[in-house]
């Protein structure tokens, strides 16, 4: 339906040209290029020309300069600045060399900070002690802990009154008390087990500070004001280097960007010779901008053929959507890209899941809010499922007129429609009298886009002439004949009373040689191409091909009978919301509206998720099965 025509390009030439063409190669859009891979193991002869990337690990180098020192190069590609990979690298490592001095400078000052800062922290809680703190750590035969102790605990000191230590409180808040406690050597191990029992935590006092904690404070913080100013002063120098080498260095990051593309497009050359050749693919009406972008190299030759004249190489598959159709080529791609011959089912599926939500959800109000929601999703973060929220909202709306819902008010638009004369709606699909009706559509629906799905079938095997999927398939002529007048007939006789239908001469016409030739369809696809029909037998094949084609009967009642699920979902959003307005009409002004709000989120939430996935179910099991194998490789341009 929407793939793209594409053309298989050959650029080849002579291996002097090779980084000139390169140049220009690289800045071709919508340029699918095969790798060379693909071809030089199916070539005797040819070889590679993929190499080590020197410009990949300067260019990670030069990144992370990029990440550590803040510096803001554009990502602008240069060519001709005359630099050597050599030249690049020395540079490099210069400014990393010198930026690192003064970084690690930095990091010096910044640890003696810390340092400084937390030996702060401890003093400020003794600063209540006005002994200098090189007299107490100097005494030679006690023994001093400062720490703090957990308020309860220091409760429970009296219960050690006979224990030889004096303790001594400086500060306490509201969890612990910053304290210290002396004792002499002779008892210090057994009053420091005394203590730890009682959780006490020692803090160190480092050996830089002295004076009494008033004094040793401001000299500490002398010292970090001092430092604060020294990082100052060195980050200061360290703007001036980041200043002074950013101009060369956006230089170095242009040639690295560009060279970096030129290696990069060599996994793409396969040579023969001294001659190199290019191949990829590339749209229709594209081609000419080909032979303009190479018309100045002498010696360059384009050929231009058939995506599928090379049989070595499998074309890629370039899908071209219309604006509604587009979002939805996410549930395509998650099942598989077709491949050329195929047809392209989005356009199928955008329609056929927009209905059948629609139809399933159908409320005028959440429908409205979903679509309003999928738009701003799709406006501001370009997300392709709100794209999909928007069309399926507004489906949900249209069936919700249908039905006659609003936020699950079938009141409103029942009014409107009498005062404008309409009396076929809405439909009350509540109503015990329409639930058979509606179910039997369900089941026309379904059967419907069977039987269209069987004509995809027939034409893709067409497309690809497998005369014996077309005739003989359960998808093609002989199961579209099968299906189509059981239908049919059950429509005649059971709904529009003509009688007869289904006599010798029908059955026998539609059924029976239907049957059959599904039932022999391998043996006739393998006599179409002078093969034996039975190689292993006709009785281990009547048993084999017995059991398929019962399977297959079976297949097409499931598969019909699955779509019941359709009508089940739409009697169950109107029981749900019929649930929401008799719990609003049970409570009170107030209550009725937190219900109405939150009942409508619930169900918009809960059953708009089940009926999405049970929608893209019948999407992938009851159509995308009969005609669709999503065994394609996609377009990718070089510039992507």
């Amino acid at each position: 339906m929407s793939i793209a025509k594409i053309k298989l390009i050959n650029i080849t030439g002579n291996v002097p040209d090779l980084d000139n063409v390169l140049t220009r190669f690289a800045d071709i859009t919508d340029f699918h290029p095969v790798l060379a891979s693909e071809i030089v193991e199916k070539v005797q002869g040819s070889t590679s020309f993929v190499a080590e990337n020197p410009s990949a690990k300067l260019l990670e180098d030069l990144r992370d300069m990029e990440s550590k020192y803040e510096l803001f190069l554009p990502n602008v590609e240069l060519h001709d600045q005359n630099y050597s990979f050599k030249e690049m690298y020395a540079r490099l490592s210069e400014f990393k060399t010198r930026l690192g001095n003064e970084q690690a400078r930095i990091k010096k000052i910044e640890d003696h900070i810390q340092k400084y800062s937390d030996a702060l922290i401890q003093v400020q809680n003794i600063q209540s002690l006005d002994i200098p703190l090189e007299d107490l750590f100097a005494c030679e035969f006690i023994k001093l802990r400062f720490g703090r102790l957990p308020n309860d605990s220091v409760e429970k000191l009296k219960f050690f009154r006979s224990k030889p230590f004096v303790f001594k409180s400086f500060n306490h808040d509201q969890n612990n008390s910053w304290c210290m406690y002396y004792t002499t050597n002779e008892f210090k191990r057994e009053v420091d087990n005394v203590f730890s029992s009682l959780f006490f935590e020692r803090i160190y006092i480092p050996d830089f500070v002295h004076g009494i904690p008033k004094e040793a404070i401001k000299a500490l913080q002398f010292e970090i004001e001092q430092d604060h100013q020294m990082i100052h002063h060195y980050k200061e120098d360290m703007d001036e280097i980041v200043k002074g080498c950013q101009e060369e260095l956006t230089t170095i990051k242009g040639e690295l960007l560009f060279l970096n593309r030129i290696y990069e497009s060599k996994k793409y050359v396969v040579g023969i010779g001294d001659k190199f050749t290019i191949t990829g693919f590339i749209e229709e009406s594209r081609v000419d901008q080909i032979q303009v972008l190479f018309e100045e190299f002498e010696g360059l030759e384009i050929s231009i053929e058939d995506a599928e004249s090379d049989h070595r190489i499998k074309p890629p598959t370039k899908l071209n959507n219309d604006w509604f159709s587009k979002p939805f080529g996410m549930f395509v791609n998650m099942y598989g890209v077709p491949s050329y011959k195929d047809i392209d089912p989005t356009p199928f599926v955008a329609i056929t899941y927009s209905l059948l939500f629609g139809i399933m959800f159908g409320d005028v109000g959440q429908g409205l809010v979903l679509a309003l929601i999928g738009g701003l999703l799709w406006h501001f973060k370009k997300m392709k499922l709100g794209a999909v929220g928007l069309r399926i909202g507004l489906s949900s709306a249209f069936f919700g007129l249908i039905y006659g819902s609003v936020f699950g008010n079938e009141e409103i638009l029942e009014e409107l429609y009498h005062h404008l004369g309409i009396h076929f709606l809405p439909l009350h699909v509540m109503d015990s009298e329409f639930t058979m009706t509606l179910l039997i559509a369900a089941i026309g629906i379904g059967s419907l886009l069977i039987l269209v799905s069987m004509i995809f079938n027939m034409v893709v095997s067409f497309k690809k002439k497998d005369l014996a999927e077309l005739l003989f398939s359960p998808n093609g002529v002989s199961g579209f004949l099968l299906y189509g007048f059981i239908l049919l007939g059950v429509v005649l006789q059971m709904g529009l009373g003509i009688q007869n239908v289904f006599n010798p001469i029908t059955i026998a016409l539609f059924i029976a040689i239907p049957l059959i030739l599904i039932f022999l369809k391998e043996p006739l696809h393998r006599l179409m191409h002078k093969k034996k029909m039975f190689e292993s037998g006709f009785g281990g094949f009547f048993v084999e091909g017995f059991f398929e084609l019962f399977e297959i009967v079976l297949s097409y009642i499931t598969n019909t009978v699955s779509f019941l699920r359709v009508g089940g979902f739409i009697l169950s959003h109107a029981g749900m919301m019929l649930v929401v307005n008799t719990l609003m009409e049970n409570s009170g002004q107030v209550g009725s509206i937190i219900i109405l709000i939150f009942g409508n989120i619930f169900v918009m939430v809960l059953e708009g998720l089940i009926v999405g996935i049970q929608v893209l179910r019948l999407e992938f099991y009851e159509m995308f099965s009969r005609y669709y194998e999503g065994n394609g490789t996609p377009f990718k341009a070089i510039n992507e």
